[in-house]
Order: C-alpha cells, then structure tokens, then sequence
C-alpha cells in the first residue's frame, strides 16, 4: 500500500500531436471530436497504396531555434518541443540535478535521418553523408536531447517496445521515483516516421487503414468497419515527481500517478494473445499496484488502435480486469497512431479527463462491434472520475497499463 506521503503525482504537461501543437488546442481538439487525419501532400505518396497519416499540426521546426532544428531529427524536434512545455507548465522546477531523470519512449526513434542519409549516401557517396547521422538517427537520440535540455544527471533512459513505448517510460519513471534514484522524472514519448517505406511496412501487413478518399472517418476505433490503424506522428511529455517535493515548491498537482502494470503476451510477434490474456494482467498489476479494485476504476483510456482484432482482444481484456462498467474513450480515432508517442500523450489525456471531470468522445464509431460490449462514449461525457486506467499495447507482446487518480 502506498501512503500519501510516498504518492507520484503529476505537475506538468506537453504536447504536439495531428491536433495541435501543444496541450490546450489538442484536449479542445479532442473534445470537439475533431479529426488530424489528412490526404498526404506529397509526391512520395502518390502511387502508395495509403496515401493517409496523421502529421502534426504544428511543424516542430518552427518552435525550435534553426541553428538546433538543423542538428535534430524529426523525432528529436517533436520530442524537445513537448518536453520544453511540459517542464515549462512544471514551473521550469529549480530541482538537484543529481535526483532529475528522462524517461522517453520511440518505436522508431531517429529513421527519417537513417533513411535519408542512406538515400544520399547512395547517390552522392560516402563523403556526402552527415556527422551528424548518427546522433540524429540513434534510438536513444530523443531521451538524449531532452535529458541535455533540462540537464537530467539521475539517468536517461530510452524505452523501446514498440507502440508501449511512451507508457512503458511513464512506468519507468514511477520506477525511478519510487526506487529512490530520483526525485522528479520528465517523461515522454515521441515518433515522426511518416515515410513511404514504414507506410509500405504497415500496408504489406494489412494494419493500417486505406480509406484514401475519406481520411477523417479512416481511423474507427470499435467500430464493425474499422480497417487498420491510420498511422501518426508526435510527442507528449508530462513531469512526475513525489508529492511531498510538488507541494513544497507549490506546483500545480494535475493528478496522481497510482500504479503500473507491465506484462507481456510470449504468444506472437504482432497478434495479442487471443483473449486478452497477457493486456488483463497488465492491467490487474496496475490496481493492485495503485491499491485500487476494479470498481474504483470509472474510466479507461483504450489502445483501440481501429484493427478488427485487436480492438476486440483489448475490449474483452477490459471486461476481463475491469467489467463494464467504466467509460471508455480511444482517442485514435482522432489523432491516429502515434506509435511510440500514443502512450504518453494518451496519458495526457487520461490525466485531463480526472482534472477536468469530463471524458473526451471517440469518434467515428457508427456501429458498435457487437464484441465490444463496452460503454464508449461518444460525446464528451461529464462525471467524477476517482480512477482511470489507460492501456497500452505493442507488437512483440508488449501490454502496459497506468492508473491515475485524482488528487
């Protein structure tokens, strides 16, 4: 059981995501039930077989000095520019940089520059490569950037478990903080791998959505016509520390960062374990974790990445650990996947929806899969939430869930 004393909560928030270009226009975007899916403009795009994503709102070179946008790749810069509003919403905290760590999550980390660079490579030879590449193109690339922009000395960290990745580092973090190695985490999730050859990727595998001519209703979590995840780009960021240090220094507290719960299925490289097995344990650790029961949980924050199986695997995963009870929203239906991003910045949502009292719509759902056997909302939806869980997933069997609780 964990006592007030020793609770982790939540002080500051930052985004950039197909919605907007930092919290407040992404949370209202949510709330409206708006769409950040677009036809790509793009010649590359032109004879693919999706031609459809879910780029950020706001180019993140453009919030950046140029000089230092130049030296970062894409995933880099969205990273930075969630990072800085998150610390900045924090109070830009005077903390020991010997207790300060990052814990930053990409599936992909820098490919765009691994991809491109290989493109010049092989046109203009060896010598026309960057020396920069490595440093833009390395996983741990992004973790890096931030960790040097707050000037973080506890550790940075990099979680790669595809798209668990950004929750995996929310459950670092509260490792971190709890173990004693640090007072205070910044942690984040970010992704910018729209590019023809991970489009081909997804596509090969009959993942991703090829509603071409209607990109705005493509992405329809639970829905009986939902075709594949619409693939997406951005970051989220959010400041956890001990309570005890928040209100010494009189930090906004947004909510508490209960428990986590991290498994993973051992069943297939991208299928979930048929019935939800390995995202319900998950799920039962984030409870107990939190000193939580499953009837203290009124909120979920879904995966729902808009694929015929896996939305109903995860559905009945909830029923399993949860009931059906709760209220359930999957915000991909509005900024797509975000890959190694979707978890942070789905947590940010999660954490708004306790601090607010309101649930954000899913949208797009038309026809209720009959599997589903959920309340999903699909108008915003106000109530009290006490406790909410926000699940996430990953190819390779990765499941990681999160309880938050308000204050």
């Amino acid at each position: 059981m964990t006592s007030a004393n020793d609770r982790v909560v939540v002080t500051g928030l930052g985004a950039t995501t197909p919605l907007g270009g930092d919290v407040a226009t992404t949370w209202e975007g949510l709330l409206a039930g708006r769409s950040g899916v677009s036809s790509l403009d793009t010649d590359w795009a032109g004879d693919l077989p999706v031609r459809i994503a879910a780029t950020v709102a706001v180019d993140p070179a453009t919030k950046i000095k140029p000089v230092q946008a130049r030296r970062l790749d894409r995933c880099q810069q969205v990273a930075l520019v969630a990072s800085r509003e998150a610390w900045a919403d924090a109070g830009n905290p005077d903390i020991d940089p010997e207790r300060l760590a990052v814990a930053l999550g990409s599936g992909f980390g820098g490919v765009l520059t691994l991809l491109g660079q290989e493109d010049v490579r092989r046109v203009g030879g060896h010598k026309r490569v960057s020396p920069l590449a490595v440093p833009m193109l390395m996983p741990n690339g992004p973790a890096a950037v931030v960790g040097l922009d707050v000037g973080a000395r506890a550790g940075v960290h990099t979680t790669v478990s595809a798209c668990a990745s950004g929750a995996e580092s929310g459950a670092l973090g509260l490792d971190l903080i709890r173990s004693g190695r640090a007072d205070m985490v910044l942690v984040a999730g970010a992704e910018a791998c729209v590019h023809p050859l991970v489009i081909c990727g997804f596509s090969q595998m009959r993942a991703v959505s090829t509603r071409n001519d209607e990109p705005e209703r493509a992405s329809r979590p639970f829905d009986k016509g939902r075709d594949g995840f619409v693939i997406g780009e951005g970051a989220g960021a959010y400041v956890i520390e001990r309570e005890k240090h928040a209100r010494a220094r009189g930090a906004h507290i947004y909510a508490v960062l209960a428990g986590a719960g991290v498994t993973s299925d051992a069943h297939d490289m991208v299928q979930p374990h048929p019935e939800g097995a390995g995202a319900a344990r998950a799920i039962g650790k984030a409870l107990e974790a939190a000193d939580l029961t499953a009837s203290d949980i009124s909120h979920v924050n879904a995966h729902a990445t808009s694929t015929p199986t896996g939305d109903a695997t995860e559905a009945h995963a909830i029923r399993t650990a949860i009931g059906e009870h709760a209220v359930v929203t999957a915000p991909k239906g509005s900024f797509g996947h975000l890959l190694g991003a979707a978890g942070t910045v789905e947590a940010i949502a999660t954490i708004l929806a306790i601090h607010h009292g309101v649930v954000p719509p899913t949208i797009n759902l038309n026809d209720m899969d009959e599997r589903v056997k959920l309340d999903v909302a699909t108008k915003p939806r106000e109530m009290q939430l006490k406790a909410a869980i926000n699940d996430s997933f990953g190819f390779g069997g990765h499941n990681v869930a999160l309880a938050f609780t308000a204050v």
